[in-house]
Order: structure tokens, then sequence, then C-alpha cells
């Protein structure tokens, strides 16, 4: 069992490979609560000299409100009390993650839960900024094969990108895992498949908490129990996640993508789909038309690399303080009734 309940969980993914699966498996776990997925977590780190020192209580509680009171950060979706929430971060440790970790910590006590974590598949994008906020974050990545993505991602009413867009999304949230598993340690990042997580969740989910330092639990694997109270009604998106784990979904691609759909993935995906254990089904090439036009798309994450690198040299240069998240006792609330590894009866919410 984990001797630091504080310690963060990030569950991280491209789009459409299972993060809120994983995220309510978590959730279903007695000791854990993930929440559904927020939008102030980046922003407020982006906006962090607009807070001012947050030394100053005025400051924190200026911080609170900006979070609380706008509809776009979906801290609506948390069940949490707003005016609870400002007077817990006015009160909190003078830092951003503290201010943060705060709200997160205090969704788990909805729960009468010690450990709190977070889920956003954009955080894939941005693992420096989660390290700056939160710098003993575990991460758990779920990689699914990149045409089912691709075919999830097509049917989604709020993607707006063409197919050579959404190919290179699959792309960019490889070689960003790769980069992460290289430089963090076993200690924090974890990854699994969803493929083998559907197939027999118990295994995978075994690892899972032993990387996470927690015993396993059967609830885990039935994660249905909880999407009716952590994934918000709206997102329709997410309808599956209120009946049993199944294995239908995988290699759907092979029946939801185009012969010319699945061409241009594997010729565009073809190493990394290999490289993560998804064998290829043709060899036969997309136009060359077709090739440019992803390749065009996928241009700016080659820059990746060099940005980090530069964002980092810069982090440093500036030092910039009052931002790592500091632990602190878990809070207690009875819970309310009714209510590199690689693959890892829940209190009822």
């Amino acid at each position: 069992m984990s001797d630091c309940p504080d310690r963060p969980i990030i569950v991280v993914g491209c789009p459409r490979s299972g993060t809120t699966m994983l995220q309510l498996m978590l959730h279903a776990h007695p000791r854990i609560a993930i929440p559904p997925e927020t939008r102030f977590v980046l922003t407020a780190y982006r906006d962090r000299r607009e807070h001012g020192d947050l030394r100053r209580p005025e400051n924190r509680r200026a911080l609170a409100r900006s979070i609380v009171d706008r509809r776009e950060t979906r801290f609506c979706d948390l069940g949490l009390d707003p005016g609870e929430t400002v007077e817990r971060i006015t009160a909190a440790q003078a830092t951003l993650g503290s201010a943060l970790g705060t709200i997160f910590q205090q969704y788990a006590a909805r729960f009468g839960k010690p450990r709190w974590g977070d889920k956003r598949p954009a955080y894939l994008h941005n693992i420096d900024i989660m390290l700056r906020l939160f710098p003993d974050a575990q991460f758990v990545n779920i990689v699914r094969d990149g045409r089912d993505c691709v075919a999830s991602l097509k049917e989604m009413s709020w993607h707006r990108k063409d197919i050579y867009a959404t190919v290179a999304a699959w792309s960019r949230a490889v070689d960003d895992a790769r980069r992460a598993a290289r430089r963090l340690n076993s200690s924090q990042w974890f990854e699994l498949r969803y493929e083998d997580l559907v197939a027999d969740p118990r295994g995978p989910l075994t690892e899972l908490c032993e990387y996470l330092g927690e015993d396993y639990h059967p609830a885990m694997a039935q994660p249905s129990a909880v999407a009716e109270v952590a994934v918000p009604t709206f997102k329709t998106w997410h309808a599956r996640t209120h009946t049993p784990v199944t294995t239908q979904r995988v290699r759907s691609w092979e029946s939801r993508l185009t012969p010319e759909e699945i061409a241009l993935c594997e010729a565009a995906l073809g190493s990394r789909l290999e490289a993560n254990g998804y064998e290829l089904s043709t060899t036969t090439r997309p136009p060359t038309t077709d090739l440019l036009r992803y390749g065009w798309s996928a241009a700016p994450q080659r820059l990746d690399p060099a940005r980090q690198t530069l964002s980092r040299a810069a982090t440093r240069l500036r030092r910039d303080q009052n931002l790592a998240h500091l632990p602190t006792a878990a809070l207690t609330k009875p819970p309310e009734q009714g209510g590199p590894h690689r693959r890892t009866d829940a209190t009822q919410p």
C-alpha cells in the first residue's frame, strides 16, 4: 500500500485511446479518485504571472475565483462547493501546484479517498509543465492501435481535423510518450496497451497497482459501476463507459476506415505501430500526394524536441518560484452515499 497518499496520478494518452476508461478503473479503486476531465491546470500555469505572488492570500483567492467561476474550466463537473474550494485554496500552501492540487484533493475527499490525480490527453504534450507543478507525479500512459484511434477520432463531433492531421496526432502522442519514457524512471512512468487492458483487465491493472504502490481491487475491472458519477452526462461520446469492458472495438479500424485511409495510416505510422506491437495489414502505398499532405501536417511536431529543450533552458534561467505542489495531509470526509514499466468492492461513489 502507498506510503505517500498525496502523490498525484496523471493519466495521459492520445485522444480516444482509452484514457476515460482508465480514469474510471482508477476511480473505482477504494483509495483513488480521478475526476472528469478539467480545463484549468494548463491555463493556470500559462497565466501564472497574472496571478501575482501566491504568498499573498488575496492572490490565491483571485486564482481560485478564476477557476470556480468560469464554466470553461469544467470545475462545475467536479461536484464541489465553489465557496469551500475558494477558502481551501486561499488557505493552501503558497504555490500554484498546491493551489491546483487542493481542488483534486477536495475531489478525492468527496469520496473519502486519500489519493488523487487527474486525466487529460493534452498533458502528454506538456510533461515538463506537469512536472513543474507536480514533481513527484506518477504518470500512466495508455497506448492504443493508431488505426483505431484515427477511426474513432473521425467520428467525434468535437474533432475538426482532417485525416492527415488526425494521423499526425497519434504519431505525435507516440513520440512524446517515447521522450517522456526516456526521461523519467520506472517510479514515474508506466505504459499499458488498451488492447491488453480490455482483453484481461486484472493482469494489466495488477501491474499498474504495483507501480502506484497500491493493492489491486476487483472493482477496478468494472469501471461502468462508477461512470454515472465520474463521466459528465453531456459527453455522449463516452457512452460505452457505461457498459462492461469489451474487446469489441479492438481492430474495429478494419471496418471503420477506408482502404485508402488504412494505407495512409500504415505508411505514415508503420514503424511506430510495429514498435508498439501492432501488425501491419497491407503493403499498399498511398498516393504520393497523400503522403505529402500528411508530412505537412506532421511537420510541426518535428520541432517539439528542440522547443522542449529551449523551454527547459528558459525555465532554469527564469527560476520561477511558487510552482511545485507541496504534499499535505490528505483531507478527510466521509464518502457520499449513492453518490518505464510496461504492460497497471471499490467504495461506490
